[in-house]
């Protein structure tokens, strides 16, 4: 349960009551998990088995998961500005934009074909910079993306001023390719558009699983789901069905978004319209102005014991990104954040992702690794292809990824996460 609800989710107004699972039901596929992974997965198996019982369960809100408390930057290719190293890769840059760009567009034709509202903007997405450690790792970048063939241009500081209206920042490179989206507003609608043989139910979550010959009996608190294949999307939570367990580091990232700005507001900040910033330091500070009018700045990242966060982690987070806000908009700042929320990120000590079939009739994706939008979008539509028997390139690439390894033990973990995010966060300084 978390302590606050994402943004994205409030901004979208009062919701339905959630339609919960109440009786034993008995379906072709079940989709464990309502995020990027999972919503794109059942709609992928419903279009390629038509006739098929799909039955999709989350066991919160889909929207106010941990899908829907991301930046919303559906990212094509990501790359490490710390890194000066990160175009050495060239293959496996090649293969990460492969999934990352079926994504992108398999997103894309929720828009067009289906008529998934989101907010949609490809306008690409600027790496910024405020201090003199920022700007060298834009020139890292720069001199890095060439070598993978990948376009950018660089903003002078007058021009990112313009485009953010903070003086904040002094440098900046612009990268095509990513698309902007209010990821609640997108997931929401999305569950509205899938198919007729898709069955959605929110908290319901699976709390036990078994096999028999001919199904999977999955238990929920109110009836008994059996499924004849299984797909696990459910991200740090399959590692708890009895699959790579042990291997997840949990991190929470905490976003801030303010309510809606009035003309004056806007005047106030300046900025010429939506816009998406990355840090260019990593652990900097991430910032959109979205189309309804309202500033999201994202940073700090925790350790989640037990796959949680609680309160006091929400209102430190709360106090960090009024310091954020201050620093880029003195003027406006005083108007404070009409939500701050954290969302979970699954990592692996190895960088190792889960895909692909798991056991008899079971077949799951989980551990983005970060990039969870578009990847996460890939790894749905490649995961249901493989359920029903299909081959593609995204499949064969995600196939011979590395998979997650058993890591330290937890309390051992959690120290060096926290140690290792406190100082990279105090090293960022006024890049945070």
């Amino acid at each position: 349960m978390e302590p606050s609800s994402s943004g994205w989710y409030a901004a979208l107004g009062n919701r339905t009551p959630a339609r919960r699972l109440s009786v034993d039901i008995t379906c072709d596929y079940l989709v464990v998990g309502g995020g990027w992974m999972g919503l794109h997965c059942a709609r992928r198996l419903a279009d390629l088995a038509p006739n098929a019982r799909i039955i999709l369960v989350d066991a919160g809100r889909i929207g106010n998961n941990a899908a829907g408390r991301c930046a919303g930057f559906a990212i094509d290719l990501a790359h490490n500005p710390r890194n000066k190293h990160f175009a050495e890769d060239k293959t496996g840059n090649a293969e990460e934009f492969h999934v990352n760009v079926e994504g992108i567009r398999y997103m894309h034709s929720a828009v067009s074909d289906l008529g998934v509202a989101c907010d949609w903007d490809a306008s690409g997405k600027y790496h910024a910079a405020a201090t003199d450690r920022g700007v060298q790792c834009l020139h890292d970048m720069a001199n890095a993306l060439p070598q993978i063939g990948k376009d950018f241009s660089w903003i002078a500081k007058d021009e990112i001023q313009s485009i953010t209206g903070s003086k904040h920042y002094v440098s900046a490179l612009h990268t095509p390719g990513t698309v902007l989206l209010q990821p609640a507003k997108y997931l929401v609608n999305l569950v509205a558009a899938l198919p007729e043989n898709v069955t959605v139910y929110e908290k319901t979550p699976v709390t036990g699983i078994s096999t028999e010959a001919q199904h999977h009996l999955c238990e929920t608190p109110d009836g008994v789901i059996r499924a004849r294949t299984l797909c696990l999307c459910n991200a740090a939570y399959l590692t708890t069905s009895g699959y790579f367990e042990q291997t997840a580091i949990p991190v929470y990232t905490y976003g801030s978004m303010t309510r809606a700005l009035t003309k004056t507001e806007l005047e106030t900040v300046g900025a010429r319209g939506p816009f998406g910033v990355i840090p260019a330091e990593s652990f900097g500070t991430t910032l959109r102005l979205t189309q309804d009018n309202r500033l999201f700045l994202r940073n700090v990242y925790s350790y989640a014991r037990g796959f949680q966060s609680h309160q006091a982690d929400v209102d430190r987070a709360h106090r960090h990104h009024q310091i954020a806000f201050d620093r880029r908009y003195p003027d406006l700042s005083h108007i404070g954040y009409e939500h701050s929320w954290g969302g979970l990120l699954t990592m692996a000590h190895n960088g190792g992702m889960v895909f692909g079939k798991l056991g008899t009739r079971v077949f799951g994706a989980a551990f983005c690794n970060g990039t969870g939008v578009a990847r996460g979008v890939g790894f749905g539509k490649a995961l249901a292809e493989l359920a029903l028997g299909k081959s593609s390139r995204s499949i064969d690439i995600l196939n011979n990824r590395p998979k997650p390894n058993r890591g330290l033990p937890a309390w051992l973990t959690e120290i060096g996460v926290r140690a290792t995010t406190k100082y990279r966060f105090l090293r960022a300084g006024k890049e945070t």
